[in-house]
């Protein structure tokens, strides 16, 4: 297994002015990023098995990249409650939300729990981390009994007024990964969907045209 040093030095090779440039045109925050694409990550993390004591110490460096690709070879067994919760505080963008979340947080016992919690939070990237996880677990968990999401709706309904960029899009992605899910829960979020646009609220509207749009042309076989 290769050390943090050896895997500091793989990501400074491969980060680039233009793709710091990239970033930024993406609203990434680029404080401590290098400019690593996202499928060289996935390259460097496929090669490696995982460790759970590695991933900490390469989110300990603070380096973006770093941080996704820990994200990548960490443990989801081995992660606790107490790290997502201390990680989630580090989130500065929402690609990193985002790979966290469906990298790793998701497929933690504590998944369901915690996109609940932080769906109910101030922060932006915290409260857009509850909204992701909603949306991954939909995506990844392929066996969740569908109370679970029935149980995401009414938090969904409740939140479509953040007209926060970042939470609002969050929001709108669990929509309609719940509504794809099966015909059962296409009705339920459809029907979240319609409550929602009733809502008056710019951000509300949006979010339920746009998932309403999708779930509305889903085809079942």
């Amino acid at each position: 297994m290769p050390t943090v040093e050896d895997i500091l030095s793989q990501l400074r090779e491969h980060g680039t002015p233009a793709g710091r440039s990239g970033m930024q045109r993406f609203g990434i925050d680029i404080t401590h990023a290098l400019g690593v694409s996202i499928p060289v990550l996935r390259g460097i993390a496929k090669k490696m098995k995982k460790d759970h004591a590695l991933a900490l110490t390469l989110w300990a460096t603070g380096i973006h990249e770093a941080r996704i690709l820990a994200s990548m070879i960490d443990d989801p067994a081995q992660v606790t409650a107490g790290q997502i919760n201390s990680w989630v505080k580090d989130f500065n963008s929402w690609d990193l939300c985002d790979q966290v979340c469906g990298n790793l947080f998701d497929r933690t016992p504590f998944a369901v729990t915690k996109a609940k919690e932080f769906s109910k939070h101030k922060q932006e990237f915290i409260k857009r981390a509850g909204f992701v996880l909603m949306a991954e677990y939909a995506v990844h968990d392929k066996i969740a009994e569908d109370k679970v999401f029935l149980s995401f709706l009414p938090l969904i309904e409740k939140e479509a007024d953040d007209g926060r960029n970042f939470v609002k899009k969050a929001v709108n992605w669990a929509l309609r990964q719940i509504g794809k899910r099966n015909p059962r829960l296409c009705d339920e979020a459809i029907r979240t969907a319609d409550r929602i646009l009733k809502q008056d609220n710019k951000a509300a509207r949006w979010i339920a045209q746009n998932a309403l749009q999708e779930l509305k042309a889903r085809k079942w076989k």
